[in-house]
């Protein structure tokens, strides 16, 4: 903790003492044995310490400093080698080996922590005037580079860290609209919603450590977005920051009043200010919330009854499905069952066998409600018949109420496979309904022929979930069991070829984490070469100095292709 803002580990997703374990899930290791060929019976490395890491030397000039002194105070004006590191990178597979292997090419000169929006009015007056770097800094959960100086920058770098401005402002009750502070963690504004019988109903798998402001920047979407939207939807004002001006958008329900400034600023990753503040929908705490579980017989299967909820009149506040792959994946981490609850699931089992189904193609749905008791209960009922005329099944509330408690510790599980191995990621994208049977064939085919190709074993699993009127987001989890001296090279190969499946099966690059460096060199492919060019132009306009984080979004990154630039080698261009 620096000046009262909370950080996750350096090295690593979340904070120290929480982790995933495997000893008390008896599938899991035979799981990875089988299908990644790693033997969790052997000692895990450890992350280095950090007096191991070489950390490059800060190039704050001393004029600068002291005006950012002045401005700040110098407490807020941090130069310390961990909290540099710690505002260097996301928390990518790629930002996670670079860092435990001392791979640090470009980090921020110094951090800073503003208290209120005047305070970030003057840093960024004065680092254009000074012709520097500014980066914004949310919770550090970005997994697309969009938080890394270029490995080339020879303008000094700063790191401006939101987090001192956490504040629920405001909540207007009559319209449903609460004023929150872009430096708010999720669960701290949840918390002050919540004392005042509010949610904003915006669950990202980073919820416990990424910021309303960074959910913004990146559009992000939620667990529940079936039922309130994703940042988009629920962003109706804003106030950005941006070099000699600040950006006022009132909250207004629906505005015609040209091209949508509000939609630039949504997805613009601080290349267009900071922005400090937002007003969002908000609703009542529902009566009652309900996650069930539901089998399906295969994915496709799937699908399609995902396909005939989104278009029912049942309203969900989320409808996931996963595929064969996630499914057994899930079932491996399971705890080991006892008394009735094993007799039960065995129970389950036995009757889907009498079915005729075949047990490895079965895929597990989770598909949530909440608010009133009648409304839950009625549309319960409604996906009951939807799942019930697919051939599925209701399993009941058991694997839910599971899901609800664990479903923010996912990002957890790479830390442990980078322990002991194996480089895990993932890439979402979204499609049409009826463009997503094909991509998702696709993109299997090519992660496995790409695996193949750098002689890696590797798994890859899916899940549907976000469900639109027109389609939903197909999420792909992969992992590699390698950790040579080329296996950033190999992750590469195997992230290119999952986001290239994307694009030639008529899907987005990605769906709701954003671009950054990851994703840039497939912007002209995804928008076409006029709607990049768009975006540089708008970029161009805001940030003539180039000052507010470059590099990410539009970059001239091919993928692939290696980008030299005054003789250093920057390793987001080369890559997806």
């Amino acid at each position: 903790m620096t000046n009262g803002v909370k950080h996750m580990k350096w090295w690593g997703w979340g904070v120290e003492g929480i982790g995933f374990h495997h000893e008390d899930k008896p599938n899991f290791a035979p799981f990875v044995l089988d299908k990644v060929g790693l033997d969790l019976s052997h000692a895990p490395d450890k992350p280095p310490s950090f007096d191991e890491i070489e950390v490059p030397a800060s190039r704050l000039s001393d004029e600068l400093k002291s005006t950012l002194v002045d401005l700040l105070g110098e407490k807020f004006v941090v130069t310390e080698d961990l909290d540099r590191i710690v505002h260097t990178f996301g928390k990518s597979v790629r930002d996670l080996i670079r860092m435990r292997r001392n791979q640090l090419k470009r980090i921020p000169d110094a951090v800073l922590y503003p208290a209120d929006e005047d305070q970030v009015r003057a840093i960024v007056d004065a680092i254009v005037a000074a012709d520097a770097v500014l980066i914004p800094f949310g919770g550090g959960s970005n997994i697309v580079g969009s938080l890394e100086p270029r490995a080339w920058e020879d303008r000094i770098v700063v790191s401006v860290d939101l987090g001192r401005m956490n504040r629920v402002v405001e909540i207007d009750d009559e319209a449903g609209l609460a004023r929150i502070q872009a430096g708010a963690l999720g669960p701290a504004l949840e918390e002050q919603l919540n004392r005042r019988g509010w949610t904003m109903g915006h669950f990202p798998d980073s919820f416990t450590h990424s910021t309303l402001g960074g959910w913004i920047a990146t559009r992000s979407s939620g667990m529940q977005s079936d039922e309130y939207g994703d940042i988009a939807d629920i962003t109706r004002g804003v106030r950005v920051v941006q070099p000699g001006r600040t950006l006022v958008l009132r909250p207004l329900p629906s505005t015609s009043t040209g091209p949508s400034v509000r939609e630039m600023i949504l997805g613009s990753e601080g290349r267009l200010g900071i922005i400090t503040e937002a007003t969002v929908q908000v609703h009542r705490l529902p009566d009652e919330r309900v996650i069930l579980a539901y089998f399906f017989p295969d994915w496709p299967t799937g699908l399609k009854a995902m396909a005939a909820v989104s278009k029912s009149e049942a309203e969900v506040i989320v409808a996931r499905c996963s595929d064969d792959r996630e499914t057994a994946f899930s079932f491996s981490t399971q705890k080991k069952q006892k008394g009735v609850k094993k007799y039960v699931t065995e129970a389950v089992f036995k009757v889907l066998e009498r079915r005729g189904w075949d047990l490895s193609k079965l895929c597990m749905s989770f598909i949530g409600f909440e608010g009133s008791k009648e409304h839950v209960k009625r549309n319960k009922e409604l996906v009951k018949q939807i799942v019930q005329a697919h051939g599925g099944m209701v399993v009941g509330k058991g694997p839910g109420v599971l899901y609800d408690q664990k479903k923010f510790d996912t990002p957890y599980l790479r830390d442990f496979l980078l322990d002991r191995g194996a480089a895990a990621d993932v890439s979402e994208t979204s499609a049409p309904y009826s463009k997503l049977q094909g991509l998702y064939d696709n993109t299997i085919a090519a992660a496995e022929n790409a695996m193949a190709e750098v002689d890696c074993r590797g798994y890859i699993m899916c899940h549907l979930s976000h469900n639109y009127h027109s389609g939903a987001c197909l999420y792909f989890t992969f992992a590699i069991a390698d950790m040579s001296d080329d296996v950033l090279a190999k992750y590469d190969h195997v992230k290119r070829a999952i986001q290239q499946s994307f694009i030639d099966n008529d899907g987005t690059l990605s769906h709701h984490h954003g671009v950054g460096r990851e994703h840039a060199p497939w912007m002209s492919q995804d928008i076409s070469p006029a709607g990049e060019q768009m975006i540089r132009d708008l970029i161009q306009a805001v940030d003539p100095g180039d000052n507010l984080n470059p590099g990410v979004i539009v970059h001239d990154g091919k993928p692939g292709i290696t980008v030299m630039s005054a003789d250093h080698v920057d390793e987001r261009d080369t890559s997806a």
